[in-house]
């Protein structure tokens, strides 16, 4: 589905049904260096029990049009736009990684219109080594090797999503280099990562929010370990999830995490 959000192109996959805006609504929101696709379970059983599912591309992601914006600020603001384009009133908030943060800023932002949060992979603040984003602005691909098998609590998952015996590693790795090689307008990489390190408006953002709030977190996450989100979901009074998955947990752990998402959405 494309839309036109602050007078550019934005696409958002909506899960294999025509979009509808008399459903309730499901909005999910990518993290750095992704795409809708790591949406795609989850967006497909949404979209096959009676929602609307818009998974965007980010500016600057896929079939998005650019520049990326400058901050998380600015990227939560974006998604209210496009909530408007869309026809939506409200709509449950899910985002992971960055994506959570900026899930978390449009909910604090625009509080009537979030009628869940879900925050996958989520911590704050989501702080990044120097030396990540030494080598990132140095070398994004030798990076995105770092971070790919940082990623994910095995080398081989299995079952996995979506299918048994998928190369989540290799999958990833392609993903996220097409996405850098994708944007010409900066170092996506780099940017994207010091988006998440700078991002300080999380309490803030909090004390505004007026749903429910569930977080769905990897027991052997390495780059955003469960511990790194107890004083937020403290303050969102949030339902805690724990699955046995890395930072990718929605493709090495699917069914645990659709498990989640389903009760949140409940």
């Amino acid at each position: 589905m494309k839309l036109v959000v602050d007078a550019r192109e934005a696409y958002a996959y909506t899960g294999g049904k025509p979009f509808d805006p008399s459903l309730p609504a499901v909005v999910f929101v990518h993290g750095a260096l992704n795409d809708h696709s790591v949406w795609t379970l989850l967006a497909r059983w949404c979209a096959h029990h009676g929602h609307a599912v818009l998974a965007f591309d980010l500016p600057g992601h896929g079939r998005s049009a650019g520049p990326p914006l400058p901050d998380v600020e600015a990227l939560a603001g974006w998604v209210v736009e496009a909530l408007d384009a869309a026809g939506v009133r409200q709509a449950a908030l899910v985002g992971h990684s960055m994506g959570s943060l900026v899930a978390l800023e449009a909910a604090g932002r625009a509080p009537e219109r979030a009628a869940r949060l879900v925050m996958l992979g989520t911590a704050y603040p989501m702080r990044v080594s120097e030396a990540l984003l030494a080598t990132a602005l140095a070398e994004p691909l030798h990076a995105i090797d770092m971070v790919t098998a940082w990623s994910y609590s095995t080398t081989a998952a299995k079952p996995s999503f979506p299918g048994p015996g998928m190369w989540l590693h290799g999958s990833t790795r392609a993903l996220m280099r097409r996405m850098q090689a994708g944007c010409t307008a900066t170092n996506l990489f780099h940017h994207e990562f010091s988006t998440c390190d700078r991002y300080r408006g999380g309490e803030a953002a909090a004390a505004r929010v007026a749903c429910p709030v569930h977080f769905v977190l990897g027991r052997f996450d390495q780059m955003t370990p469960p511990t790194a989100a107890r004083e937020l979901a403290a303050a969102l009074k949030a339902r805690v999830h724990v699955v046995d998955a890395g930072h990718n947990l929605m493709a090495e752990a699917p069914d645990a995490v659709l498990a989640a998402l389903r009760e949140a959405l409940a």
